[in-house]
């Protein structure tokens, strides 16, 4: 019977932490919510679950719900530019993402976005929109009327739609060649000081976020502008890119670089691109994770692959 428990749940853990991570965006609480769902299940009396699936996803929300209520209080408090934590996700570890709708689902813009979304909200527009679920599902889940969650999920709708278009909906290409191919021309300009080479791969309206958690110096407000973007970054790497190496990987669904100094993650640049052909790709957002906090999934992450 132990061994049963244990099955069942593992068959799930993939899809739970996937939910837990969308709805909080960090992925050490994602994984303390689904060992805290574990030791529900494990203590559960298992005649009354007639769908395990079902059961284990109620109660991954629900304790999702109770942290997102003191995580709001924590960011309101964060030095900086909060960022949700970066995830390596060429190895599946948040789910399919082989459409543009499945990669938008854990893109760091959209978990910024949901951020402006109550707990309620935010849960309900999950469950929908990156997971499927009916709203008659969704209201068994939340314990609410389906009318109420359906309300809820046009109110999401309405305040991620209000935001502006260039940080809701831009995609990586789909063609992970030519990314990665562009993000070796974007580090490559950066690194060599090429101001000129490096204005002509971003868009002219673009926007570089640095969260360093008050710990690792990093600019505490966005850049915008394509000429003080690119004064900022060959600045940065001027100061900093003695003894850094970088290589190109996949990170929440889209292109990024992860920067080591002496074989330890010092950073991770997601790069948001805007446009639909390769001469007209443009990079439109980048946002950097230095606070060591949020770089230790991705190191872990990293390290895993690296012994295969």
């Amino acid at each position: 019977m132990a061994d049963r428990t244990v099955s069942e749940f593992e068959a799930q853990r993939g899809r739970l932490f996937g939910l837990a991570y969308r709805l909080l965006g960090s992925a050490a609480e994602a994984e303390d919510a689904v060992q805290d769902a574990y030791l529900r299940w494990e203590s559960a009396d298992r005649a009354a679950i007639a769908v395990p699936a079902a059961w284990l996803t109620k109660a991954v929300t629900n304790l999702c719900l109770n942290r997102l209520a003191s995580a709001r209080v924590r960011r309101e408090e964060y030095v900086g530019a909060w960022l949700p934590e970066p995830v390596l996700t060429e190895g599946g570890a948040l789910g399919p993402l082989d459409t543009v709708e499945q990669r938008e689902s854990v893109s760091m813009a959209l978990l910024v976005l949901l951020e402006r979304l109550t707990p309620a909200e935010r849960a309900v527009f999950v469950l929908r929109e990156a997971f499927g679920y009916p709203h008659r599902e969704i209201a068994g889940i939340m314990e609410l009327g389906e009318a109420n969650c359906r309300q809820l999920q046009r109110r999401a709708r309405q305040r991620l739609g209000a935001a502006p278009p260039s940080a809701a909906s831009r995609s990586a290409p789909a063609d992970r060649e030519r990314w990665h191919g562009l993000v070796e021309r974007f580090l490559a300009a950066a690194r060599d000081g090429d101001m000129a080479g490096l204005e002509r791969l971003l868009a002219a309206d673009v926007t570089s976020w640095a969260d360093g958690g008050g710990v690792v110096g990093t600019a505490r407000r966005p850049v915008t502008g394509r000429e003080r973007v690119a004064r900022y970054l060959t600045g940065g790497l001027a100061r900093f890119a003695a003894g850094v190496d970088f290589t190109v990987a996949e990170v929440n669904g889209g292109p990024a670089a992860l920067a080591w100094a002496g074989g330890r993650l010092a950073g991770v640049v997601t790069v948001e691109v805007a446009g639909a052909e390769p001469d007209g790709e443009r990079i439109a957002g980048l946002r950097i994770v230095a606070n060591p906090d949020k770089l230790r999934t991705v190191a872990r992450q990293a390290e895993a692959l690296s012994r295969f």
